[in-house]
């Protein structure tokens, strides 16, 4: 968990909005300091050199470090799944399908988006927040399908929290009846974690990555509601066993709905997309 990790320890988190330029510094991002002010260091190496010279004392700090970390965690993701309820309550009032796009990095996301949105013009109407440590380069490729797009730069973090999505939508302003793809951070650990208050997370999955993912990465595929396996069209090229890959998803996650495409070809795109507008109606929210 990042508390332990410290991805986000001393970390600035900007938001900016592509099609004006403007870009502000938000404060959606966790920190590692206590309410009386101390920062708690999680680095073994530290303890052990600063506390070389009485080993019982170092495992009783290191015990206490522990169980910080512990009550740390569980207020950080007591205030975002708080936060993430208030956008639930946002997106469900307003029937937007919100989407939480996670895979590793080189997946195919921002290419399957861009494909999704230019494929889909007229039909349904899509808004997008872009999650990345650094740059805007993937909120441009957004803009230039014509949606609306803003650019939440998380620094080191290696997630999108709840209250970076509120501050998010809030910029968009998102239309009723409309979808928000939330194409998180590169990463399939830390965003199992984080609800964004998303009525799913899509789990994307490149065939150039190996079919054994969902067994080392089970937590993140078992949040999912639907796992994306792109880049069908390389199969003839790479090392990679389709039938085992569905295998071990629906091993981790029987409830998996699970769609092959080519962002390329346009090979199945099809069912993705009909799922889109399925998920997408008024009826499909109870």
């Amino acid at each position: 968990m990042c508390v332990t990790c410290g991805c986000s320890e001393g970390n600035d988190v900007t938001l900016t909005n592509v099609t004006t330029g403007k870009t502000t510094e938000i404060n959606g991002h966790h920190t590692h300091t206590l309410e009386d002010g101390t920062v708690i260091s999680h680095s073994h190496d530290h303890d052990h050199e600063h506390h070389n010279n009485d080993h019982n004392h170092a495992s009783e700090i290191h015990a206490k470090m522990h169980a910080t970390t512990i009550t740390l965690e569980e207020k950080i993701l007591q205030k975002n799944d708080l936060i993430a309820a208030e956008n639930r309550g946002y997106f469900k009032g307003r029937n937007i399908l919100a989407l939480n796009l996670v895979s590793s990095p080189g997946s195919g996301k921002t290419t399957l988006l861009t494909r999704t949105i230019n494929d889909l013009k007229g039909k349904l109407k899509i808004n997008v927040i872009e999650g990345d440590q650094e740059t805007a380069n993937d909120a441009k490729k957004i803009k230039e399908t014509g949606c609306k797009v803003v650019q939440i730069n998380t620094g080191t973090g290696c997630h999108l929290e709840a209250a970076m999505v509120e501050k998010g939508y809030t910029e968009l302003n998102p239309e009723p009846n409309s979808i928000l793809m939330i194409e998180n951070v590169g990463n399939l650990v830390c965003p199992a974690l984080f609800d964004l208050g998303e009525a799913a997370k899509v789990a994307i999955l490149s065939v150039t990555e190996g079919e054994d993912k969902p067994l080392k990465y089970p937590h993140m595929f078992r949040e999912s509601k639907v796992m994306i396996l792109t880049k069908i069209d390389l199969l003839p090229y790479v090392p990679f066993n389709v039938e085992k890959c569905l295998e071990y998803a629906h091993r981790v996650n029987r409830s998996l709905a699970i769609f092959q495409v080519s962002s390329v070809t346009g090979e199945g795109l099809s069912s993705w997309y009909h799922w889109l507008e399925t998920e997408s109606s008024p009826k499909s929210f109870p």
